[in-house]
């Protein structure tokens, strides 16, 4: 049998329709991969996009006022946040794991993090998505011009710090 049939033979019209009936199949099948797959990425694209964790627990002196405002400047970043006045902020350090060179005025608990001072939120929400290895992110001290502790234009240069579980520090952002 010749590899070219003619036209006017049925077996060979058949073929061809048999041809087209797999290619329509194959492309619709490749389309549907095609979609699935931008709608994978898109998905992904979305979860990676925030971090999944937004509850944050914040330990204050009831008395604080710069706590509160940064308790504000973290809820408008979208975090939803649990407020527990406490005298004894020394013991709530020190479960978490903050050097006593680190400490400030209110400490926040945000998925496996830790939170010392007035930390921008949006570094948190750096943090958060890109889990570094550390115990959390402390600005010592109250600097002007952090959340919480605006007073007017004036901005004082800070550091925000990583630290870890041995107590050592680098530097994850300076404002």
């Amino acid at each position: 049998m010749s590899a070219y049939l003619p036209k006017s033979d049925p077996a060979n019209a058949d073929a061809s329709a048999d041809r087209a009936q797999g290619r329509r199949a194959f492309l619709q099948r490749a389309a549907t991969m095609v979609g699935l797959a931008a709608i994978g990425r898109t998905a992904w694209a979305q979860s990676t996009a925030q971090p999944a964790i937004k509850d944050m627990t914040v330990y204050k002196d009831p008395n604080c006022g710069c706590c509160s405002q940064w308790v504000d400047h973290v809820k408008k970043a979208g975090f939803t946040v649990t407020v527990r006045d406490t005298a004894d902020m020394d013991s709530v350090k020190a479960s978490f794991g903050v050097p006593n060179a680190l400490a400030s005025c209110h400490t926040a608990r945000v998925g496996n993090y830790a939170i010392e001072g007035h930390v921008p939120a949006d570094l948190i929400v750096k943090l958060l998505k890109e889990q570094p290895a550390g115990r959390g992110l402390a600005v010592p001290g109250m600097p002007v011009g952090s959340p919480g502790m605006e007073m007017g234009s004036r901005k004082d240069a800070y550091d925000v710090l990583l630290f870890d579980k041995a107590g050592k520090t680098r530097v994850y952002a300076s404002r």
